[in-house]
């Protein structure tokens, strides 16, 4: 299967720039040179690409994950023939137009490829092919997860053959787990496995009885088999966990931002460019708004209130007034959005939520997000912090003007606790396509909204 992948790959990568000077070159203009370009670009492709992990066991993993691979080991190798040119000092006998066509259209059926290769082996593995056989040792709750996972996924190809344990209940009655049969005592896994044809063993042991861990790792000691362990980390509030290697040593991400990396820069990115743009489109609006609500009542045009975002910190967020000055002399209250004191215009502008428009200028600043969970004032937020589970974990990305909770209705005087959820599904699941959805959302909804705050 590798050696085919590695063909299949070679194949996409000619096919691509042959394609690509057809395309945008003039007839008889791809010379030697191209020719030699191509060939040593696809010769080099053996070597980046298993150093890169491009063929790797991709069993189980996410599609995202293998995109991202293919997207760095494909742009690495085109930075590689960059230098190439450079050194060789052959870079002006090269078109840009077709370097540039060849990296965009070869990207495209590389990991257009890998996905059908992904499906085909998603299909015949959920009708029974291309099967990895396995037991799972621990039949506990966590091993009981482990499996019901396993087998809602039939596509990743892995066969449960069925449990060992130590729990004496369990093993005396043979009792079936999961549709699966118990096959005995942890002490007998080694045996099973030489004369089973077992393909992996699951360890799903809590880390307490690191005793029988240990022992089941020395008998499986002169095997060849494949073994795993699985933390028992479900029984936490988990956000964007994975593992990860730091300092040479495997860590587990419990709780972590989504935002670092790449991932942080493809937002800031988004942000910059998004709120810049729609600043220029709304500066005709804002330029009307401020003006009619400095007519309306007396005071600032701004409203200027402390929230709390990134990693807890707090930030000025901006809103057109649509409140006396003196609202709030009597303190801050949570809630009673239709209750709050408003001048005349103000109740027009919080109702379609024209209020929030300076918030772009807070975007563009950096203390916000366009897409994120809604920010909330600093007092509140010592409060929620201890009453709403998971409350503070919303922190780990900027606050936003409009979000995932705030689309599907929860906002202002709403439920916190199916806000925060919404909230934490919004950071588990981000992608940029997730972000350009709730933007879209947003406008196609409208944002007027009657427990708007």
């Amino acid at each position: 299967m590798m050696w085919s992948m590695r063909v299949s790959d070679c194949l996409v990568l000619m096919l691509s720039g042959w394609l690509s000077a057809a395309l945008v070159l003039d007839a008889g203009t791809f010379r030697e040179t191209y020719t030699v370009a191509v060939v040593i670009a696809s010769l080099l492709s053996f070597s980046v690409y298993p150093f890169l992990s491009v063929y790797r066991t991709w069993r189980g993993a996410t599609y995202l994950e293998e995109v991202r691979i293919l997207i760095v080991s494909w742009t690495a190798l085109f930075v590689i023939l960059a230098v190439l040119s450079v050194i060789t000092k052959t870079s002006t006998d090269y078109s840009r137009l077709w370097l540039g066509c060849w990296y965009f259209m070869g990207l495209v059926a590389l990991i257009g490829s890998r996905l059908l290769l992904r499906y085909f082996l998603a299909y015949i593995r959920k009708i029974g092919m291309n099967q990895r056989r396995i037991v799972i040792v621990g039949a506990s709750d966590l091993g009981q997860v482990v499996a019901a996972k396993i087998n809602s996924s039939p596509w990743y190809g892995y066969d449960i053959v069925g449990f060992f344990t130590d729990l004496e209940n369990v093993v005396n009655n043979k009792a079936g787990l999961s549709g699966k049969p118990v096959l005995g005592a942890t002490d007998e896994v080694a045996r099973y496995v030489n004369d089973n044809n077992i393909d992996q063993v699951w360890i799903a042991i809590s880390m307490e009885k690191v005793a029988v861990i240990r022992a089941v790792m020395d008998s499986l000691a002169t095997s060849a088999i494949d073994i795993r362990y699985i933390p028992d980390i479900f029984s936490f509030s988990l956000l964007n966990h994975s593992v990860t290697e730091v300092a040479g040593m495997p860590v587990v991400n419990l709780s972590v931002t989504p935002m670092d990396g790449v991932n942080r820069l493809v937002k800031g990115v988004e942000d910059k460019v998004l709120a810049a743009i729609i600043l220029m489109l709304i500066s005709p609006i804002m330029a009307v708004l401020a003006i009619c609500v400095k007519t309306t009542s007396p005071g600032p045009v701004f409203y200027r209130q402390e929230r709390v975002s990134w990693n807890g910190e707090s930030f000025n967020m901006l809103k057109f007034r649509s409140m006396p000055v003196d609202a709030e002399k009597g303190g801050v209250k949570w809630g009673g959005s239709q209750g709050k004191a408003t001048h005349s215009f103000g109740r027009f502008i919080r109702k379609t939520s024209l209020d929030e428009l300076p918030q772009f200028i807070n975007v563009l600043l950096g203390d916000m997000s366009i897409v994120g969970p809604r920010p909330e004032r600093t007092v509140f937020v010592e409060q929620f912090k201890h009453e709403i589970p998971g409350y503070m974990q919303k922190h780990k990305v900027k606050a936003g003007i409009t979000g995932w909770a705030q689309i599907n209705g929860w906002r202002g005087d709403t439920d916190l606790n199916e806000r925060i959820k919404s909230d934490l599904y919004y950071i588990e699941n981000w992608t940029l396509w997730f972000d350009i959805k709730i933007i879209l959302m947003t406008l196609f909804k409208g944002d007027v909204n009657k427990n708007a705050c």
